[in-house]
């Protein structure tokens, strides 16, 4: 049986996060706002479907989906491109494949004790954030 994924989770550190943005096309503004905020998550995981609610005090973003399920993401809120995304596991993480004009782009989650790592692909960056169980 898989990981369960389900909890909140609070933002505690990120590296490389402007340049993982910068590859992504958002503005020099955006960017600079996005680096100081400390998003946090609730995961709801019902088997293998899953809603990731990502809420700060400058944007909020949602995904639902069922893995391996190809789904269409609506990044609006991130860089407001729209790809085709499927997520699956690989052991007991998560990996999420993004295709469209970017890329190498997508993300993988896993947990270890108490902490979500989060690492996000785009191009040739990768940005690697980690949450703590709030």
């Amino acid at each position: 049986m898989p990981v369960d994924f389900s909890g909140t989770w609070n933002l505690v550190s990120s590296d490389n996060f402007e340049s993982y943005m910068l590859a992504l096309g958002i503005d020099f503004a955006t960017r600079k706002i996005a680096k100081m905020l400390k998003p946090q998550k609730v995961i709801e995981q019902e088997g293998d479907s899953f809603s990731i609610q990502t809420t700060s005090t400058f944007r909020s973003y949602f995904v639902q989906f069922k893995i391996g399920e190809e789904f269409e993401e609506d990044n609006k809120g991130l860089d407001h491109r729209k790809c085709k995304s499927v997520v699956t596991w690989d052991n007991d993480k998560l990996v999420c494949v993004q295709t469209g004009d970017k890329k190498n782009r997508g993300w993988t989650h896993w947990i270890e004790g108490d902490q979500l790592y989060l690492e996000l692909r785009c191009e040739d960056q990768v940005c690697k954030q980690v949450y703590k169980r709030a």
